[in-house]
């Protein structure tokens, strides 16, 4: 067994012990340590060498998370932060009870070096941008821990792409090329019938983040890619590129977008009532609507594979014309074949009431 590139020498006499008590266990037949196979390159271009089969997997973040749960729900060492009891009968019911593990990137991390030894992963992978600062992040936690760390590409443009290189990572390639079919399938039948929408049709739309509403996403950021992949236009973009952002109703109401997305039910309820919002063309036209939220964020929170249903939704909410079928039939098959569940229909009721802008699903 070799230990993970970037490991501090210091830290090799340990795990040479531990690699000789790892070949004890396996020939007295006990438990059976994952062997270091082979070098992988990951989405920052970092040369990390991991397990032939890891089945100990941490996810660095939410994005990461959802990832592996739709894939190997099998390996998972738990959640970010552990589901709510709305979130509960969402996920399958062999995973919906591991314990929190906490963050390791992202705002707000909360793991640290020793609750990730204490969890004993044979491998973390994080989901998101492969930018120096987050390549950085994981170098520093791999030579701390000793565990091999790797990034994949979290654009919503490249989701097939991680599907299979996650597969790839954990041996689990046909899983991984099932799901990115079916991921490359959704983007390609919504993206067909929105290229047929003349500029002038495309909706200028406002992305509400939070019970304020007041954040949002600007040019670029990863939180609206779901707006470009429909057609639609961020009003935000006059505000310059960046990620995340905090703005005035001023600005807001400057904008004047056609349409509002929200994942707030709060905000959603009190907007007609509130002097700063009833003005908008928007919200007179009753073109307010709430993503879907359970056990994911259908649009965002988080910006991870669990988007792929949302773009279903949005293209449905936006060109209703275009996209009149019901979204009954498409929710269930993307939970059965992403989530590992079966919804009923209360379930999908849950789901799409107040998700389509008062109109029946």
């Amino acid at each position: 067994m070799r230990p993970p590139t970037c490991l501090p020498a210091r830290a090799r006499p340990s795990l040479a012990r531990r690699s000789v008590l790892a070949g004890i266990v396996l020939v007295i037949g006990s438990a059976a340590a994952p062997a270091w196979a082979r070098p992988f390159t990951d989405a920052a271009g970092r040369v990390v060498e991991v397990p032939d089969r890891p089945l100990r997997i941490l996810a660095a973040g939410p994005p990461a998370s959802v990832l592996l749960y739709t894939l190997a729900p099998d390996r998972m060492l738990g959640w970010i932060r552990s589901p709510t009891a709305e979130e509960r009968p969402f996920l399958a019911p062999g995973v919906r009870d591991l314990p929190a593990t906490g963050r390791l990137t992202g705002r707000g991390g909360t793991a640290n070096v020793e609750a990730v030894l204490a969890l004993k992963p044979d491998l973390i992978v994080d989901v998101g941008s492969t930018a120096p600062t987050y390549a950085s992040l994981a170098d520093r936690v791999q030579a701390q821990t000793g565990i091999p760390y790797v990034l994949l590409d979290g654009h919503f443009s490249r989701t097939a792409e991680s599907y299979r290189q996650l597969g790839a990572l954990i041996g689990a390639q046909a899983a991984a090329a099932d799901l990115a079919a079916s991921a490359e399938a959704i983007v390609a039948d919504v993206a067909r019938v929105v290229a047929t929408v003349p500029e002038a049709r495309r909706p200028r739309v406002y992305y509400a983040r939070g019970p304020k509403g007041l954040e949002t996403g600007l040019a670029g950021s990863i939180n609206v890619e779901l707006l470009e992949v429909v057609g639609a236009r961020n009003v935000a973009a006059a505000a310059g590129p960046g990620g995340l952002a905090t703005v005035s109703p001023e600005q807001v109401l400057a904008w004047n977008p056609d349409v509002i997305l929200t994942q707030d039910a709060g905000f959603r309820a009190g907007i007609a009532a509130d002097p700063l919002w009833s003005g908008l063309e928007a919200v007179r036209a009753g073109r307010v609507h709430q993503a879907p939220a359970l056990p994911f964020g259908w649009f965002d929170a988080p910006p991870g594979a669990n988007r792929l249903i949302g773009i279903r939704w949005l293209a449905h909410v936006l060109y209703p014309d275009l996209f009149p079928q019901a979204l009954d039939d498409a929710t269930r098959d993307f939970y059965r074949r992403f989530y590992h569940v079966e919804l009923d229909a209360r379930q999908v009721e849950t789901l799409l009431s107040g998700a389509t802008g008062g109109r029946t699903p």
